[in-house]
């Protein structure tokens, strides 16, 4: 069965089961992060987004490296938590440790990976956003994995500035949310948008990465002495 007929089969449930409520996507674990920051940390949020969004391929390998340390971290806690089954971070800071040194000199395919994340994240969340079965997610998300995998190994720089601008993006969303949440009183309309608009935060989402692509092409294209 080749992925087209797995794409034709699950808009085919779509249209027949349109009734489907189960969430796959947690929106509502996204919503406790907005509402739990304070002005400080939106503010810390919404400067580093800025950061990446726009200036992402000149700091792209200490991202790479976060962003992996982050990976070990979440793996070695869920590992820690199987085996030993308590809470403890211990391995999860080993394996942070050891995936950020492990990434610095594989740069290039720590690129590539994190691209074609960002390729399965943006086309999962069109998914989302055009109100098809979140349980079929995965179908949307491979589509962009895909893509964006082939985008990676085929022009460098353009995953560079797809995982910055989409890691950025995300931060200054978050922040921009938590401050119109909490202190310029407009916490009803943030939390119906958020909570019952399955299409906003893809597609706020999508829109600010390609601000920060065109703007990272533009910024890349003008500085002569930058080398990926």
């Amino acid at each position: 069965m080749d992925y087209v007929t797995i794409l034709a089969q699950a808009a085919e449930t779509a249209t027949r089961t349109p009734e489907v409520t189960e969430q796959v996507v947690p929106i509502n674990e996204i919503w406790q992060q907005i509402t739990s920051l304070d002005k400080l940390e939106a503010f810390t949020f919404i400067s580093f987004g800025i950061v990446c969004l726009f200036y992402g391929w000149r700091v792209f390998r200490i991202l790479v490296a976060i962003s992996f340390a982050l990976i070990g971290l979440s793996v070695g806690v869920y590992t820690n938590k199987v085996l030993v089954g308590g809470n403890e971070i211990w391995l999860g800071v080993l394996c942070m440790i050891l995936f950020a040194i492990f990434s610095i000199p594989m740069t290039r395919w720590g690129v590539c990976l994190l691209g074609a994340a960002a390729g399965g994240v943006i086309t999962g969340g069109g998914w989302l956003a055009i109100n098809l079965p979140q349980q079929y997610i995965w179908a949307g998300a491979l589509v962009g994995i895909i893509a964006g995998g082939m985008i990676s190994f085929i022009v460098f720089k353009a995953a560079v500035m797809l995982f910055t601008s989409l890691g950025g993006s995300a931060l200054v969303m978050v922040g921009v949310l938590a401050i119109l949440y909490k202190y310029l009183g407009a916490a009803e309309k943030v939390e119906e948008l958020v909570l019952t608009k399955q299409w906003f935060l893809p597609v706020i989402l999508t829109l600010s990465t390609m601000v920060g692509i065109i703007l990272q092409s533009r910024f890349i294209k003008s500085s002569k002495d930058f080398d990926i």
